[in-house]
């Protein structure tokens, strides 16, 4: 095969059609919530059998969402946007984003943070982490789920915890694999702790970075800890 007979990049073909998957189920998502609306008062159980067909296409979005960004951070093609902002209204968006589906469940959502707090970071990239930890504690906790956004020891935490059962051992492992530099070529980490983890890496100040941890609680349930500096 000659040099003008070589295959193209795929990876920007892929990446366009990733976009495009990515837009019509987002399409999808909106009548969906709007459908939920619907049934909330007149038909609260087809609003209940709804709920995990919320949560499926949700989660295929974001994993949509995560390989696009993904694809972008490494061809150097993502703006970071790093800016100030308001906690208070970073907590309100997260609460529009993912109250449709927590409501769906049956799931109390709590949310806890000081009132005046602001901080630095791309808002799209860890609104993306917060939604896509709080969409996996629907599928681990038993009915509570609380968002802990703090300041602690000079860096600012993000804290979603759950009251299930806890993180299996293979999602604790995966973590730590990915502290100690695991490809993600190969397949052995998940894409969404991938994602949470480039974009804990992307923010930096100083000598301090970011950084994600997974734990259990000792009485009940895991938590998803997003460190930024």
């Amino acid at each position: 095969m000659s040099e003008n007979d070589q295959l193209p990049d795929i990876t920007a073909f892929l990446a366009s059609s990733v976009h495009d998957m990515k837009n019509s189920i987002s399409m999808m998502i909106n009548f969906i919530e709007d459908k939920l609306e619907e049934f909330k008062v007149k038909d609260p159980q087809t609003h209940q059998q709804m709920g995990p067909m919320l949560y499926e296409v949700r989660r295929i979005n974001n994993n949509l969402i995560q390989l696009l960004t993904i694809y972008k951070v490494g061809n150097m093609l993502y703006p970071f946007d790093l800016t100030e902002n308001a906690i208070n209204d970073f907590s309100d968006e997260i609460w529009h984003q993912n109250k449709p589906l927590i409501d769906t469940h049956g799931i109390q959502l709590e949310m806890e943070f000081p009132e005046g707090l602001s901080w630095y970071f791309d808002q799209l990239l860890v609104s993306g982490v917060i939604s896509h930890a709080l969409n996996n504690a629907v599928h681990y906790t038993q009915d509570k789920i609380k968002l802990v956004i703090r300041e602690a020891d000079g860096f600012l935490e993000f804290r979603v915890e759950d009251n299930g059962k806890g993180y299996p051992d293979a999602m604790l492992q995966a973590e730590e694999k990915i502290k100690h530099g695991v490809n993600f070529a190969t397949g052995s980490t998940g894409l969404g702790l991938y994602f949470s983890t480039m974009v804990a890496k992307m923010h930096k100040n100083r000598d301090k970075v970011g950084s994600i941890v997974l734990e259990n609680n000792q009485n009940s349930g895991g938590c998803f800890i997003l460190r930024l500096p």
